[in-house]
């Protein structure tokens, strides 16, 4: 995502063989597409409970498990009222055939709200969340979290944290849904996790200095940390390509020196053994932030209407998105900017035409397409948080990243209802669901047995 400050080659054999990981996750990725549609039929749910109370950080104690969908009990929507059977026949009134994958008996057994909630990763404080945090995203059955801000705690302390919010992942006819755990680990400005156990990671410009053998060794290294930690996805690397005119003037990326380089050859061979490394750790990675930020003045994050003039569908600038695709990247990450060049007329993060035509059909990649930060961007002030999810997921998105826990109520809310009333949404959903669930299966996030 475009920095959130809070105080603001080798080889191509060797690489490409440490990239096969990648390919294996990819094509796990799309295993069960072929079934997104079904379960179409929704039950009804209320509106969470959302209420934010002032508590300090880092004080936040366990919390009681709710009661999930899938036992012999009666579930509950999260506001308490009676929800649907999941194994009733409303619940899957327009399956085709029955559920034979793991995905798809996960996928079935889930009531509406639990669905939406795959949906949605929410940001918790690295340095520790409030109690009123985690009750928001248990509540609205979160699949997945960033940790956000800047933590110097360490791997022990970090590893102690996840492991305590792990505990209210939501369960399937008694198994649990694994949760997907994020940060910004690039290096440089842009690391949330420091401290013991924790490797000081130099910056884009350094790391793109450096042989790829040697960085894909580097981000092994760092892969593994966040592995100890707790953590299974990093939102990394940067593919953004910087043109060496622009520099440091390029506000997002070129000041805080988060590029690997400024041309498509130096930033594809790099960022692609970046992802080489954390995939031969086992720790998945998001290429970053499609369709780029290299050729924009402006951030997102704290700026509103940055446009890029230049970028077009054909453009040089998109070769390391589209190579770290053909390596099979399981997340990209799309920008929040707007892109005159391929649709003028939307933010990339709301544009069939830059997701569903370019990404998905033109470049054809099969996994999990993440937003950027739509909690807090100021690109985004003019939607509300239930606009911002909806759009997200009418263009095309999957995975709606929000480092503000406030947010969720309104955007799972507002997804719910779409879902009740629209079964072309519905179907856009189910198949988010079915990408979201198969990213997990292949980093062991269920059980399949």
């Amino acid at each position: 995502m475009a920095i959130r400050l809070r105080w603001r080659g080798s080889p191509r054999s060797a690489m490409l063989r440490a990239a096969a990981p990648l390919v294996t996750l990819a094509l796990a990725a799309t295993a069960c597409g072929t079934s997104a549609t079904q379960g179409g039929a929704a039950e009804p749910s209320g509106s969470p409970a959302g209420s934010r109370a002032a508590q300090s950080p880092g004080t936040a104690s366990p919390l009681p498990s709710r009661t999930m969908a899938g036992t012999a009990s009666t579930s509950t929507d999260v506001t308490g009222s009676p929800a649907a059977s999941p194994a009733s026949p409303a619940a899957d009134a327009a399956s085709p055939t029955p559920a034979t994958t793991c995905t798809d008996r996960y996928f079935s057994g889930m009531t509406t709200a639990q669905r939406v909630g795959q949906l949605i990763m929410g940001g918790l404080p690295a340095s520790g969340p409030t109690n009123t945090d985690l009750r928001t995203l248990r509540d609205n059955h979160v699949g997945s979290v960033m940790l956000t801000g800047r933590s110097t705690a360490g791997a022990a302390a970090t590893r102690k944290l996840v492991d305590g919010f792990r505990g209210q992942a939501d369960k399937v006819n008694g198994r649990t849904v694994g949760m997907m755990v994020s940060t910004d680990q690039e290096g440089g400005k842009v690391q949330v996790l420091s401290g013991p156990g924790f490797s000081a990671i130099p910056n884009g410009v350094t790391q793109g200095s450096w042989p790829t053998t040697t960085l894909r060794d580097r981000a092994a290294v760092w892969a593994n940390e966040l592995k100890a930690a707790g953590l299974n996805l990093n939102l990394a690397p940067v593919a953004d390509v910087v043109p060496a005119s622009l520099g440091t003037r390029n506000i997002p990326i070129g000041s805080f020196y988060r590029e690997f380089g400024n041309t498509p050859a130096t930033v594809t061979s790099h960022s692609n053994a970046f992802a080489a490394g954390f995939a031969q750790s086992g720790v998945m990675t998001t290429i970053k932030h499609f369709p780029g930020l290299g050729q924009v003045i402006g951030n997102t994050d704290t700026t509103a209407h940055v446009v890029d003039s230049v970028t077009t569908a054909g453009s040089g600038s998109l070769e390391p998105f589209r190579s770290g695709i053909r390596a099979g990247s399981p997340f990209v990450m799309v920008s929040l900017a707007t892109y005159t060049k391929i649709d003028p007329n939307h933010l990339a993060v709301f544009s069939p035409t830059v997701i569903d035509q370019l990404l998905r059909k033109q470049f054809g990649f099969k996994g999990v397409v993440i937003s950027d930060d739509l909690g807090n961007a100021v690109a985004v002030r003019s939607f509300t948080a239930g606009q911002r999810a909806v759009n997200f997921i009418a263009a095309g998105g999957n995975m709606i990243l929000t480092v503000r826990p406030s947010t969720v109520p309104a955007m799972a809310q507002a997804l719910r209802t779409r879902v009740q009333q629209d079964a072309s949404f519905r179907a856009k959903v189910n198949d988010s669901v079915h990408r979201i669930l198969a990213a997990k299966q292949a980093a062991g996030l269920l059980d399949c047995r």
